[in-house]
């Protein structure tokens, strides 16, 4: 009798675990199953190279989570990114010359990261006066952003960084790359950002219900707008990290990146009707499609294969979230 009883006892905590941690359960299958069947997987080497990879990814990836809960969308990220490598490398080879190698960087990355919110701030301010919906007023600045990336460097790379400047998107500190440690200090401020703060309170609000939010005094233009201009300074930092990785600013860097970012906010378990979602669900999210792209590379799988399985993912996903919603 009680050995019955414990028995749908287990079962039940089981249930409540699979429903509660769905992605973070199947990402530890995930990283088990790679273990044994992908060479090499588990080396030190690899795993810090893995941390590197979706560290740029990452960064954009928190952002876009606020965007996303807010009701929103921004498809202009990997444009975004290689206009921020872009103009850096610009202000390196027209300024070095005259006020010094690291001020000029330094005035470049100050510049590409105003740029990026600005490009946030005009995006919410057409959604705004204008009601054009974010997915098309981003999918234009898709377009015109990696259009002026290019212009800036005439279709070419522009090679014109310090030496040192390629520490941050390539060195290491402390035996890790230096780059997981603003991935790190972006996914802590974000977390912080979006459970203990009014604006991240807000956030929720206006994604959950805008009418509500706005009758309950909240400036809801506002919250929109800057969680657009926020994912575009993250969107800049993770571009300049790109550009200090391959020694140079390109107008043709991290195309479709934008597709990887949703996709890592997607599995992460946010909604894309706004309203619902978490930090340390985008987390999972990235760490889940690394590890994936990583394996299959690992495993000498096609790399047309890879878009197919990453593609079958984010429907398994979004499948898998609806789902828990009905049985919750």
């Amino acid at each position: 009798m009680t050995e019955l009883a414990v028995r749908p006892a287990r079962g039940g905590a089981v249930v409540a675990l699979l429903k509660r941690f769905p992605m973070e359960i199947i990402f530890l299958c995930l990283v088990a199953v790679l273990v044994m069947v992908a060479p090499g997987f588990d080396s030190t080497g690899n795993l810090l190279n893995v941390l590197r990879t979706i560290s740029m990814l990452g960064i954009i990836a928190f952002g876009m989570t606020a965007v996303i809960v807010a009701g929103e969308i921004d498809l202009s990220v990997g444009s975004g990114a290689a206009l921020a490598g872009c103009i850096v490398a610009w202000f390196a080879g027209a300024y070095s010359d005259t006020i010094g190698a690291g001020l000029s960087v330094f005035l470049g990355a100050a510049v590409a990261v105003l740029v990026g919110f600005l490009t946030g701030l005009v995006t919410g301010k057409v959604r705004q006066h204008f009601n054009v919906p974010t997915f098309i007023a981003t999918l234009a600045m898709f377009t015109a952003l990696r259009g002026a990336a290019n212009l800036i460097t005439g279709g070419y790379p522009l090679a014109t960084f310090p030496g040192w400047f390629e520490y941050f998107g390539g060195g290491y500190l402390l035996g890790i790359p230096f780059p997981v440690y603003i991935f790190a200090a972006t996914f802590f401020g974000m977390h912080f950002l979006m459970n203990n703060t009014r604006f991240g309170r807000a956030v929720y609000a206006v994604g959950g219900n805008m009418e509500a939010a706005r009758l309950s005094g909240i400036d809801v233009w506002f919250v929109k707008t800057m969680t657009l201009g926020l994912t575009g300074v993250l969107t800049a930092i993770s571009g300049i990290l790109i550009a200090s990785q391959i020694g140079s600013g390109t107008g043709t860097v991290a195309t479709g990146m934008e597709l990887d970012v949703i996709a890592a906010v997607i599995i992460g378990g946010t909604s894309l009707f706004g309203g619902k979602g978490r930090i340390w669900g985008t987390l999972i999210g990235v760490l889940f499609l690394g590890c994936v792209s990583n394996g299959m590379t690992l495993m000498n799988v096609s790399e047309y294969w890879q878009y197919v399985v990453r593609g079958a993912i984010i429907l398994g996903a979004v499948l898998l979230n609806q789902i828990l919603e009905r049985v919750r």
